[in-house]
């Protein structure tokens, strides 16, 4: 099948303080029949994350975060914009602003229970205290409430979120900016930190898990002689679809420098029942981005699990047991169809399967057959660090559609696929779809 193609020619551009950077000469897309891709919104604009997708429930709107400008780190107080696109329409609107995003996901923009439930963070800037809002765009009418949002739960009742200030100590790109006075380090696994969630119903907020609950509680246990050389954060938290269990990573390093350690931590909805899905030495052997299955019971990731050099992508109980390969190679952040089918999207870094040129594929992998096409060849420059550009394809709630990032004509684009007629292929030779 001749692949999508979007594709340019590319030149690298240093940016600021000589960060890598790249310009795209414009080449207009080259698609095919059999699964169309469309370019839904461009410029400085990114949908959020490869766990939830942009697409309403009802899927006639997109929710898209529109960055002020995209080559330079955010301010504290720089505001960027909530976009909705009306897919019926064609129009594409500013809803409201936010001053609670960074480069990578910008302000966690995603969808509750309908259309008139859209979640995203913002920040006060007489307090510089960081929260979440629930916007219905339909109404225009919003409501602050207690905590901040990493992911919303399936039927939008509950807000889960790791510490959205401390953790760029963990990874740039990924929370909130306030002032640098502001922000705290955690020595040691604190008990002032933590996984918190929020009842929308009532707006309150209330720690579930500390750090130290994590280190002392996880089984199997992930305590080292000497913890308070080390600095702890949670990084990531996220619901499986039923919304009866959490998962969140908590990493470590020593506060000297060196390299990071990291585990795989899931609980019950009620912070009950820590257990240790992926542990240090598994994780230090090689792997990155943990997601829930549709099963609700098991996770997926790359992870290194033969000592050969790449990833595979596996999946594994929440108790770390049943680790299982479904794929080989696996690569970027992937995500199981979550109606059933056998298919798996991912996209890739530009450093994994041999990829050199700023190009990357946007993978879908049947772990049936064990065979794998291209959606999509998209641009995403050359950048690195909290500026890089990823895909990171969602499929929407029906499974039908895959959004993903790319960077054209000098920018940052969303895309949507239409993978209706390749899925029904598949479903009328494969019934059980298993």
């Amino acid at each position: 099948m001749k692949l999508v193609t979007i594709i340019g020619l590319l030149a690298s551009l240093a940016g600021p303080s000589g960060r890598g950077y790249a310009q795209h000469v414009p080449a207009p897309p080259v698609t095919n029949s059999a699964i169309p891709v469309v370019r839904v919104s461009t410029g400085r604009i990114i949908h959020r994350f490869f766990d939830t997708s942009p697409l309403s429930p009802s899927g006639r709107y997109l929710a898209l975060f529109r960055f002020p400008q995209e080559t330079r780190s955010p301010k504290p107080g720089e505001a960027g914009e909530v976009v909705l696109v009306d897919r019926q329409t064609g129009q594409e609107r500013v809803v409201t602003q936010s001053r609670g995003w960074e480069m990578q996901l910008g302000a966690q923009v995603q969808w509750g229970r309908t259309d008139e439930e859209l979640f995203f963070n913002d920040v006060d800037t007489t307090t510089w205290q960081a929260f979440a809002i629930l916007f219905n765009p339909i109404t225009n009418q919003s409501r602050r409430l207690g905590g901040t949002v990493f992911m919303v739960s399936a039927d939008g009742r509950w807000l889960a979120s790791h510490n959205l200030i401390n953790s760029r100590y963990a990874q740039v790109g990924y929370g909130v900016i306030v002032p640098e006075d502001r922000v705290s380090r955690n020595i040691g696994p604190v008990d002032t930190d933590g996984i918190t969630i929020t009842d929308v119903r009532t707006g309150q907020s209330r720690q579930l898990v500390s750090i130290r609950d994590i280190y002392g509680k996880s089984v199997p246990s992930i305590a080292i002689p000497n913890p308070q050389a080390f600095e702890y954060y949670c990084f990531q938290v996220k619901w499986n679809p039923q919304g009866t269990r959490l998962l969140t990573t908590v990493q470590w390093s020593l506060r000297t420098g060196g390299p990071r350690q990291r585990a795989v931590i899931t609980m019950r909805a009620d912070g009950s029942d820590l257990r240790t899905a992926i542990t240090p030495d598994q994780w230090a052997r090689g792997g990155h981005h943990i997601n829930w299955t549709p099963d609700g019971e098991h996770l997926s990731m790359n992870l290194n699990v033969d000592g050969k050099p790449g990833l595979e992508l596996i999946t594994v109980r929440y108790d770390g047991s049943d680790l299982k390969t479904v794929f080989s190679p696996g690569s970027g952040h992937p995500s199981l169809h979550p109606g059933g089918l056998p298919f798996i999207v991912t996209d890739a870094y530009p450093d994994e399967l041999g990829l050199i040129e700023g190009s990357v594929p946007i993978r879908l992998m049947n772990k049936q057959t064990g065979q794998e096409q291209t959606i999509a060849s998209i641009f995403v420059s050359k950048a690195q660090g909290e500026f890089r550009i990823d895909p990171h394809p969602a499929w929407d709630r029906s499974g039908r559609y895959v959004v993903f990032n790319g960077f054209v004509d000098g920018t940052r684009n969303v895309f949507i696929a239409d993978l209706k007629n390749r899925l029904e292929a598949v479903g009328k030779n494969n019934p059980s779809g298993k």
